[in-house]
């Protein structure tokens, strides 16, 4: 009898750290990586200099923290920021900005909508999530977070960003395990962004047209039949 495949948390962790990554160095154009060693802590918690936490239920219950060093969080706003083609006049110098909290705290939404999307189509279960919630922390504040887990079990990875300022990611899950009963496709999720790329395409290609004579069109296909 073949062993059934076993997805255990730190397959879940893995999945939670590619959304991350992927997020977050297409957003802000920002190398991100994130270490190879997973720690395992007894307790998540939000600490200084930029903390966010999101709560999510459904299939699993669990709790999602990040904790960014002013650095990090600057890096990667800003980088964010620039890529949208914001002025610098108008970029947020302080991590203690509120425009710097809710950027950060929209990316970490975008995260762990990814992440949810992404159990959705490997794991065949859904989660939500809520709101993430993102705050500027004083250097002498720590604030644990709780949720009510049967078997909680906690992690702690290390990400790096492109000048190589450090940020930390805390996962707490319930102790559970997904058992692959037997094989299965799954399914790509739809990109909103390439569908609209791909529209705009279509109607530049339809508009070049409409300005080409139609002698011209009729050449070109004629051509293209030939396989030139």
């Amino acid at each position: 009898m073949a062993k059934n495949k076993v997805i255990s948390t730190e397959d879940i962790l893995s999945t939670l750290c590619h959304s991350v990554t992927e997020v977050l160095s297409s957003a802000s154009g920002n190398q991100i990586a994130y270490s190879a060693m997973v720690q395992k802590i007894t307790r998540t918690c939000m600490r200084p200099d930029i903390g966010c936490f999101v709560l999510f239920d459904g299939g699993f219950t669990g709790l999602v923290v990040t904790n960014f060093t002013a650095q990090a969080a600057m890096e990667v706003y800003q980088d964010y920021m620039r890529s949208m083609g914001m002025p610098e006049s108008e970029i947020a110098q302080s991590h203690l900005s509120d425009d710097v909290s809710n950027v950060m705290g929209e990316l970490m939404n975008q995260i762990v909508g990814d992440f949810t999307s992404k159990v959705r189509e490997q794991l065949h279960t859904s989660i939500t999530q809520n709101q993430p919630k993102m705050m500027a922390i004083n250097k002498q504040v720590q604030i644990s977070v709780d949720t009510t887990m049967d078997r909680p079990q906690a992690r702690r990875v290390t990400f790096t960003t492109q000048g190589q300022n450090i940020f930390y990611l805390e996962l707490a899950m319930d102790k559970t395990e997904f058992i692959k009963l037997h094989d299965y496709d799954i399914t790509e999720a739809v990109d909103p962004d390439d569908i609209i790329a791909s529209q705009r395409t279509k109607k530049a290609e339809s508009a070049k047209k409409a300005d080409t004579p139609a002698e011209d069109v009729a050449d070109d296909d004629f051509m293209a039949d030939l396989g030139l």
